[in-house]
């Protein structure tokens, strides 16, 4: 029976009515704030290419953190960003690095108020930008940087955080941080693994946010944005190295691989919408081509509507008052 019995658009006559038959919801706790804390900062500090991100203080990130936190937001992912760079990234291991100190400045604030998320990687912390510590010829030397991966990830378990997150894909990295964490004792710390984080243009801005001292390219570790069937083959082996939950990096330019993962993964898996969808939004927004408020809230729903259980979204705080 077809037209004009069949009329779709009846379920679309009137806001209370399209609420009711919405196939896809965003609340608040959906949405991870991911934020930025640099040691020794006097005030917070705008990103230029991120319009409305800062690195915080460490009192600034508190009062934003918690205020995100009254507003609903689901997590907070926290990254540092060190006063002094070196070739093994010395800061991401010390307990007194800025790291460090702030998730248990956060762990004192919030207690067990929010998931209390700590990206575990070198790249912030390295004078050459690299995810890992390099061989001799300058290669990421993959087996190396597991050993201080693991001294990592005990550490942000001790700071306070409630999951860390392996970003640095390296071959075997949630297996030896288990491991690691389950030896110290810190056998309810989770893992979100990284597990299809693209080599991609849409990472330019972060690396403005973190001071990136980036030389060359990621292109051997981080995976080929032509390929799809390689991220099925990652998340089979992140799940059976114990990850905990997954993330597919970076979001939009993805959503084909997040509804893949989604699809396949018996464990929660995340969405990162990063820094470069973040500014193109709100590029154009502050052009006036877009509507900045239903752009954003577009965008997160896509990721919902294909697959992601949580999304990771400098907009999270924001965003969580108009949900």
């Amino acid at each position: 029976m077809g037209f004009p019995v069949q009329r779709p658009r009846r379920l679309r006559t009137t806001p209370a009515l399209r609420r009711l038959v919405a196939e896809t919801d965003v609340r608040p706790r959906h949405l991870v704030l991911p934020m930025f804390v640099r040691e020794g900062a006097a005030e917070p500090t705008p990103i230029a290419s991120m319009p409305g991100v800062v690195q915080h203080t460490r009192d600034s990130l508190r009062k934003a953190a918690v205020e995100a936190v009254q507003r609903g937001v689901g997590g907070i992912m926290l990254f540092g960003v060190p006063a002094t760079h070196d070739a093994v990234g010395s800061g991401a291991t010390d307990p007194d690095g800025i790291l460090n100190v702030a998730l248990r400045d956060l762990r004192a604030e919030l207690g067990d108020d929010t998931v209390l998320m700590s990206d575990l990687c070198l790249d912030e912390f390295t004078d050459h930008g690299h995810c890992g510590v390099l061989d001799e010829q300058g290669r990421v030397d993959n087996d190396a940087t597991l050993e201080v991966y693991a001294r990592m990830g005990v550490a942000q378990a001790e700071a306070g955080a409630h999951v860390v997150g392996p970003s640095g894909m390296m071959d075997g990295q949630i297996g030896v941080i288990r491991e690691a964490l389950d030896e110290a004792g810190h056998t309810d710390t989770g893992i979100l693994a990284y597990t299809a984080k693209y080599t991609s243009a849409f990472y330019g801005p972060f690396r403005d946010a973190v001071e990136s001292q980036l030389k060359g390219d990621r292109k051997t570790y981080q995976q080929d944005g032509a390929n799809l069937r390689e991220s099925l083959r990652e998340l089979a082996l992140d799940l059976e190295e114990g990850a905990d939950m997954v993330m597919v990096k970076p979001g939009l330019p993805y959503l084909d691989v997040l509804r893949t993962i989604a699809d396949t993964a018996d464990v929660p898996v995340a969405a990162y919408q990063v820094s470069g969808e973040y500014a193109m939004i709100e590029a154009a927004a502050a052009n006036g081509w877009l509507e900045r408020e239903r752009t954003i809230l577009e965008s997160l729903t896509s990721f919902r509507r294909a697959g992601a259980d949580f999304v990771l979204t400098y907009w999270a705080a924001e965003a969580a008052q108009w949900l």
